[in-house]
């Protein structure tokens, strides 16, 4: 995570307790004192600073406005916030209601005050990563399991899923509708690969209608092939029984002209490590996406699996599988 500031906000000119300042400190970002709340929302607005610290010790009810400020913007509202307090037994409550993040209360002890503190930032940095909708981790969670994958070179697969014909889909029925898939294919990634292969596998949400799930290497096509079943099940009935007995319905293209679109369907794009040597996530995601898009060149729902060694083509038809009746094995 991009980190900028550590705001440290007082009306007053009263030095922060040591062991605050210290932990501070141990983030390696610069301090920026401000006293008016006015100042602290045009900077919490142009950046993202990385923590901010309210002292209500003196003048509270001041403090407390900007906290109520900074959390009620969506934008810096996710910054996380903590708020020394002096020892008014109501001072506790009354800063949690204005939003605050973590609440330190005089006398501040010195074991006890950093881990609060770093959990804090752990607990904000976790919740900004997770997918609102699915509550699934999301790009940077994804990139750093990848990663850990990488650096214990056991043998993995990382799996690209991605929908078919979606956007026609939203259009005819609203984006609330789309929504309602999207959890569903959420569900059904989450469901098959924890009831599969356990805490062994990860599945996160890149955005939209796009998923990864990793898993043993050993496991891609059990796993793969009970996604594709379950999804082919199940996603009917997200439509009108018209356009579900029908196999499709009519909509429009870009340029205004009607024509079929099918029911819905998932592409699973997968990259594995088998006949690979991995250094970095990024060239993973980038096959990963490679091989998404290839599979969406594929008719139904399917698995591509990238069956190449370092530097070769992507030979047509390798490593497609149709699950689960039809599987075929690339060569």
């Amino acid at each position: 995570m991009a980190t900028s500031s550590a705001i440290v906000f007082s009306p007053d000119s009263i030095a922060v307790p040591g062991v605050v300042q210290r932990w501070l400190a141990s983030l390696g970002v610069p301090q920026i004192r401000i006293g008016e709340a006015d100042q602290l929302m045009a900077l919490a607005l142009r950046s993202r600073p990385r923590v901010a610290l309210f002292d209500a010790r003196t003048r509270g009810a001041e403090v407390l406005g900007a906290l109520t400020r900074l959390k009620a913007d969506s934008f810096t509202g996710v910054i996380p916030a903590a708020i020394l307090v002096g020892t008014d037994p109501t001072a506790l409550d009354a800063a949690f209601r204005c939003g605050a993040d973590e609440v330190l209360s005089e006398p501040f002890d010195d074991m006890a005050t950093p881990i609060r503190l770093g959990a804090m930032l752990r607990r904000s940095d976790r919740d900004l990563d997770v997918h609102p909708s699915t509550r699934l981790p999301g790009a940077l969670e994804i990139e750093a399991e990848i990663a850990r994958r990488v650096m214990a070179d056991a043998p993995f697969a990382a799996c690209y899923a991605d929908l078919d014909h979606f956007k026609e889909f939203n259009d005819r029925y609203s984006y609330r509708e789309g929504d309602r898939v999207i959890r569903i294919l959420a569900k059904i990634l989450h469901d098959v690969v924890k009831g599969l292969v356990g805490e062994t596998g990860f599945v996160g949400h890149i955005g939209g209608d796009d998923f990864i799930f990793i898993i043993p290497l050993v496991s891609v096509d059990e796993v793969c092939s009970e996604i594709v079943s379950i999804f082919d099940a199940l996603i009917p009935y997200q439509y009108s029984e018209q356009d579900r007995r029908a196999g499709y319905f009519f909509g429009k293209d870009r340029r205004g002209q009607l024509h079929r679109v099918p029911l819905m369907t998932v592409s699973i794009g997968v990259v594995t490590n088998a006949r690979r040597r991995f250094t970095h996530a990024a060239q993973v995601s980038a096959l990963a996406t490679e091989m998404k898009s290839y599979a969406k060149t594929l008719p139904g729902s399917v698995y591509s699996i990238d069956r190449r060694t370092d530097e070769a083509p992507l030979p047509e038809h390798a490593g497609a599988a149709r699950a689960p009746a039809t599987a075929m094995e690339g060569k």
